[in-house]
């Protein structure tokens, strides 16, 4: 069975999208026959990083998905967020070896472009389990 970390960013703006994303990303983790061994949650994409880069270090962690939700403001605060965290995430799958997906949507959408985008909880879960799998040991 694989098992998987899940670090779930909650800005609290998009709270009720972000909960609806990791019920995607658990119920894509049932379907898959994977455990989610442990799951973190951190105010915002920013702090995705370092979650995932705990939860990377775990014996019991195979994977480490992340969720959240950048949805756009007044300034380009979002893109500067985005880039941040993408970065910061890569590097953790690198640097731990470890397959860590990104299921943060955005930056550069609004509210109700985040809310169409749920189901990629469950895309970044089917991801890290695909790694899983492929990857050599």
């Amino acid at each position: 069975m694989i098992r998987l970390g899940l670090v779930v960013a909650r800005f609290e703006k998009s709270a009720a999208l972000i909960d609806e994303m990791a019920e995607h990303a658990r119920a894509a983790a049932a379907d898959r026959d994977a455990e989610i061994v442990t799951e973190l949650t951190v105010p915002g994409a920013y702090d995705t990083p370092l979650a995932a880069d705990r939860l990377a270090r775990r014996e019991d962690i195979d994977a480490v998905a992340v969720l959240g939700a950048i949805v756009s403001g007044d300034t380009d605060h979002d893109q500067v967020i985005g880039t941040a965290a993408a970065q910061g995430l890569d590097r953790v799958s690198l640097d731990r070896d470890t397959p860590v997906t990104l299921g943060i949507t955005g930056p550069g959408m609004s509210h109700d472009e985040a809310a169409a985008r749920v189901e990629k909880g469950a895309t970044a879960v089917e991801s890290a389990i695909d790694l899983v799998e492929s990857l050599p040991t």
